[in-house]
């Protein structure tokens, strides 16, 4: 027992010689990093890591094995790597560690984010001036002071209606401005942002364009609030990283939208992602907004949906409504009539969870 105590007590010596060797080595990598980060060279270098194992090897005396020894240091090797990561890894613009309190982004009269909860309604298209003024009525009447509606309709179909472009923007400027609305409207183009800043009072980036990032710099340089859409099979770093490219350009003006990711589920149009809704809130400082519309397909879900996404601390909902849905040259089926969307507000306002 005191020549396995003895030992017990080597190995123990050994571990600590290690550890600080460990811990050195560390530091100096660290060191190495810093220095790669102020040339702008690649943190990992294959032939310096082959030379050192090579190294190893020839003066290996055993009992390790050369595959073993070889094991061992690319294990260290790959913890070194990371400490390099780390130490050049960039802190988000849009984080929560980055700023604490909560962005409100503004546009004309309306605060989105902050104690308030916002409630955005428009048809999915913008079809004729007597649609659209139909819609401005009902939204007017029931309180909402924000109206969406697009005039750019990227579809999967190129045989689908397209939008009527910048005649549909035209028609937006002419009714907000009668009834005092702040309008949203999906711009396609990084050329179509002068247009933006002329007819509507926000941008939205739609969930085919999330990831399209000459269309992301071109909103960050304008100062127009953006809405950005969830991509449909984006991961949710892909989202923040998207959201990262608008105001890594200067502007923070910018609001998440979940509106639901594909699935293998059939029984909605997509799959409505409840969870993003506090991890956004707790990752970043944006404001996040439910489109329950395109998120679930179905008109006879919508309230319970808007409820659990208010609950579970969104800053607002998106819906669609239409005069006539069966009409409608897009989304058809999801979109609620004016009757509905009175009974809609109604039953949301009732609830508590849309405070003004």
């Amino acid at each position: 027992m005191d020549r396995l105590e003895t030992l017990r007590g080597k190995l123990d010596e050994v571990n600590l010689k290690l550890l600080e060797l460990l811990n050195e080595r560390a530091g100096i990598v660290r060191e190495i990093g810093e220095w790669k980060e102020e040339k702008g060279m690649a943190k990992f270098d294959p032939i310096r890591e082959r030379e050192m194992l090579e190294t190893l090897v020839k003066h290996n005396r055993g009992p390790f094995t050369d595959d073993q020894v070889k094991h061992l240091f690319k294990q260290i090797f790959n913890v070194s790597l990371g400490l390099q990561e780390a130490g050049r890894k960039k802190e988000l613009l849009v984080s929560r560690k980055r700023r604490q309190e909560d962005t409100v982004v503004h546009a004309k009269h309306v605060a989105i984010g902050g104690p308030a909860r916002t409630l955005i309604a428009g048809p999915c298209s913008v079809e004729s001036y007597e649609q659209l003024r139909a819609v401005a009525a009902a939204l007017k009447a029931v309180g909402v002071q924000v109206m969406r509606g697009g005039a750019f309709k990227p579809r999967t179909s190129p045989y689908d209606f397209q939008g009527l472009g910048v005649e549909g923007l035209q028609m937006l400027k002419e009714v907000a401005d009668e009834f005092g609305l702040v309008t949203i409207s999906e711009i396609v183009h990084p050329a179509h942002m002068e247009l933006a800043e002329r007819y509507i009072d926000m941008i939205q980036i739609g969930a085919r364009n999330m990831q399209n990032f000459e269309l992301l710099k071109a909103a960050g340089e304008t100062r127009m609030p953006v809405v950005l859409k969830r991509g449909i099979s984006a991961t949710m770093e892909e989202f923040v990283l998207a959201a990262e490219y608008i105001v890594s350009r200067g502007n923070e003006q910018v609001v998440l939208i979940e509106r639901g990711i594909r699935t293998y589920e059939r029984w909605t149009r997509n799959t409505l992602d409840i969870s993003v809704v506090p991890i956004l809130k707790q990752e970043t400082h944006l404001p996040v907004l439910v489109d329950v519309s395109h998120s679930t397909g179905r008109k006879d879900i919508l309230v319970p949906c808007a409820k659990a996404a208010l609950a579970a601390g969104a800053d607002g909902i998106m819906v669609e409504t239409h005069p006539d849905p069966q009409t409608a040259l897009s989304d058809a089926d999801q979109q609620i009539d004016l009757e509905q969307f009175r009974a809609f507000c109604d039953a949301v306002q009732q609830s508590g969870l849309l405070r003004k």
